[in-house]
C-alpha cells in the first residue's frame, strides 16, 4: 500500500523545480515518504511527461514546470517564533484565496489530519495582514507584518499558511495540504 498524498506529489515537483538532478532515495528522504511511494509518484509523473528519469537522476521537464507554475502556491522558508506550534515550520503563500479563509480552523485541521501540530493562517484583506478571524498583525506585530510583505512578497487577497510539526517534512505536508484544501 502506498502512503502518500497530493501534498507529497506537489512537494516532489517543487523540489525538482530548481532544475538540478536528484536521486529517488534522496527525494524520498526530503519529501518524507518511503522509496516505494516515491517510486509510484515518479512513475506517474513520468507517465504524464512531467519528469525525466535517467541513471544520473530525476529532472523536471518543461511540461512539468509549466504544470507546477499553474498552481498558485509559493513555498517560503519562514519561522515565526511563538506564532506557530511545532519545532519545524514551513510556509506557503496561496495566491488570491484570502476570501476563501473563514476562521483558519479548516487549515489548522488539515494540518493536524496529516500528522502536524497545526497550521497558522495569515490573510491579506482590506490592506491588513490578519490572523483570522480578527487578529490584526499590522497593529499587533508590525515588524512581522512588514517582513511578510517585503521578504515573501505577500499581496492583497493572498493567504500565508504556516505548517508546524516535529519534522520539516511534517510541516511541509501540513502547509501544502492546507493550501490545497482552498481549491
Amino acid at each position: 500500500m502506498f502512503r502518500f498524498n497530493d501534498a507529497n506529489v506537489y512537494w516532489t515537483m517543487h523540489l525538482l523545480s530548481n532544475g538540478k538532478r536528484i536521486g529517488r532515495k534522496r527525494l524520498a528522504e526530503e519529501v518524507g515518504i518511503g522509496e516505494g511511494s516515491m517510486r509510484r509518484i515518479l512513475d506517474t509523473l513520468s507517465d504524464w511527461d512531467y519528469i525525466s528519469i535517467k541513471q544520473t537522476g530525476i529532472i523536471i521537464t518543461k511540461a512539468g514546470q509549466s504544470f507546477l507554475d499553474q498552481i498558485p502556491i509559493q513555498p517560503v522558508d519562514i519561522f515565526l517564533e511563538g506564532s506557530v506550534i511545532g519545532s519545524e515550520q514551513q510556509g506557503v503563500i496561496v495566491k488570491g484565496v484570502a476570501n476563501k479563509v473563514n476562521n483558519g480552523m479548516e487549515q489548522r485541521d488539515a494540518g493536524i489530519k496529516v500528522g502536524a501540530e497545526g497550521c497558522t493562517t495569515i490573510v491579506y484583506r482590506d490592506g491588513n495582514l490578519c490572523i483570522p478571524p480578527d487578529w490584526n498583525l499590522d497593529a499587533e506585530r508590525p515588524e512581522i507584518a512588514e517582513k511578510i510583505r517585503d521578504e515573501y512578497g505577500m499581496k492583497p487577497n493572498d493567504a500565508l499558511i504556516i505548517g508546524g510539526g516535529n519534522t520539516k517534512q511534517t510541516a511541509v505536508v501540513a502547509a501544502v495540504s492546507a493550501a490545497l484544501e482552498l481549491f
